[in-house]
């Protein structure tokens, strides 16, 4: 799975930050979210998937 990151449209609630502190990360600028793990292990997609449905700005995906 290989996750990404629509910059432009995150709002930064920081909500993947707050669950998935090894795979996103906030831009100290401005918020945003920054992609420490684009390539999340196996074990940890199922987790990836559900912050990713969880977006309040829909500015996460993953591609498989």
């Amino acid at each position: 799975m290989r996750v990404r990151a629509d910059r432009g449209v995150c709002v930064g609630a920081g909500l993947c930050v707050l669950r998935l502190p090894r795979i996103f990360d906030q831009n100290d600028e401005d918020g945003t979210v920054v992609l420490l793990r684009p390539d999340p292990d196996p074990d940890q997609e199922d987790a990836v998937l559900k912050v990713i449905a969880a977006c309040p700005s829909g500015a996460l995906r993953a591609d498989r």
